[in-house]
Parts: C-alpha cells; sequence; structure tokens
C-alpha cells in the first residue's frame, strides 16, 4: 500500500514524514498529480494562509487531483490547512476552496484571555459514535493545534468537536474523507496511533459516512 503525501509549498512535510516513517508506512511525498494519483490514500497536510494554498494546488493541479480522488473512494485525510481547503469557502482572504465537503472556515473572534492564533495542546470530544479513526483514543485526549481560523461544518459530519471561545468542527468525516484541524503528527503517541488507524482505515466499513 502506497501513501502519498501532497507537496504544495505549504510546510509541514518534514513532521508528516517522520511520523509515517516511524510507522514504517511506504510512502511518498510529491507535488506531482501523476505520481500522487497512482496512491492508494492520499495525506494533505500543511500550514499557511488559503488564498496562496489554492494558487498554488490550481497552478499544478491538484485541486482537480483532490476532487478526482475524493470521489474514487480512496482514502483521504486533511490535516489544518488541509483541513480547511477541503471545504467550500474560508474568510482568509475571501478564498474560494476545493468544495468536497461543504462547510466555510471562519476567522477566530476577538474575546478576552483568548490569543489568536489558538496555539497549544487543547481536548477534544468526540461526537456520536466513535471514528474508526479514533480507534485506542479516549474520549477528551489533548492534540496539538496552531490556527487562527475554524471549520464550521454541519454536526452529522462533525467527529469530535474543541472549544476555544467559539466550540469548532475539530475533525470531521464524511464517506473515504476526514479531516483533522489539529496536527496528529506532533501530537505525541495518540497522534501517531490516528496516522496508524488511517493507514488501515477502510472507508467501506466506516459508521459515520
Amino acid at each position: 500500500m502506497k501513501v502519498g503525501v501532497i507537496d504544495y509549498d505549504a510546510g509541514n512535510l518534514a513532521s508528516v514524514s517522520t511520523a509515517l516513517r516511524f510507522l514504517g508506512a511506504d510512502f511518498i511525498v510529491s507535488p506531482d498529480h501523476r505520481e500522487l494519483d497512482r496512491c492508494d490514500r492520499l495525506i494533505f497536510p500543511g500550514v499557511g494562509e488559503a488564498f496562496h494554498a489554492m494558487h498554488v494546488l490550481r497552478e499544478r493541479s491538484l485541486d482537480t487531483l483532490l476532487q478526482r480522488y475524493a470521489a474514487s473512494g480512496r482514502p483521504l485525510l486533511g490535516i489544518c490547512i488541509g483541513c480547511q481547503l477541503v471545504l467550500d469557502h474560508s474568510e482568509e482572504r475571501d478564498t474560494d476552496c476545493l468544495g468536497i465537503i461543504p462547510g466555510r472556515v471562519l476567522l477566530f473572534p476577538e474575546r478576552k484571555g483568548l490569543k489568536v492564533p489558538h496555539m497549544g495542546w487543547n481536548s477534544i470530544r468526540f461526537c456520536g459514535d466513535t471514528h474508526p479513526l479514533f480507534s485506542g483514543i479516549p474520549d477528551g485526549t489533548s492534540f496539538y493545534f496552531v490556527h487562527s481560523y475554524y471549520p464550521q461544518v454541519d454536526r452529522a459530519l462533525t467527529i469530535a468537536e474543541c472549544d476555544y471561545g467559539e466550540t469548532f468542527s475539530a475533525a470531521f468525516a464524511r464517506d473515504n474523507i476526514a479531516a483533522m484541524q489539529f496536527h496528529p503528527e506532533k501530537s505525541g503517541p495518540f497522534g501517531l496511533r490516528l496516522l496508524k488507524n488511517f493507514l488501515s482505515w477502510n472507508p467501506g466499513g466506516a459508521e459515520h459516512v
């Protein structure tokens, strides 16, 4: 099984690669949509700014790759900015995103005592039945976040929530697509467990579809 990691100049590739190497995964990191399309599952990581990220995705035909891949039924995991870009629209520079999952990306409002970006460890709580990607991970586990914008997704698709002034979708899933606003690759043993679960995830057997 070959795992593809999408390179679109959005950073965070080294930590994702280190985690996958630790897990013994057979993976490639590539900006080539043809090479990535031959992979059995994709990881769409990244940090940075939505408008620039979408520009690079379109320039490299990675936008159409992601939309086609999502429709193919093969597992796809978005992380951080990758989580946001699978939605319809981001308030960050009024950016139209990929439109794979219905939802919007909103800027955290200014609230007394809360700094933006939301940075550091924060706990999540599962929504409904535990999704297969959270197998072996306790409800209330803390993961590492770094973001100024947050996903607003229908609760029926939300598999975990987090509170930071606002309650937001920390993770959501539909069919073969899952996305995490936090960084599993920077979240210690439970983050590695999540990535390991993704490597063996059979979306046809998932309950959240």
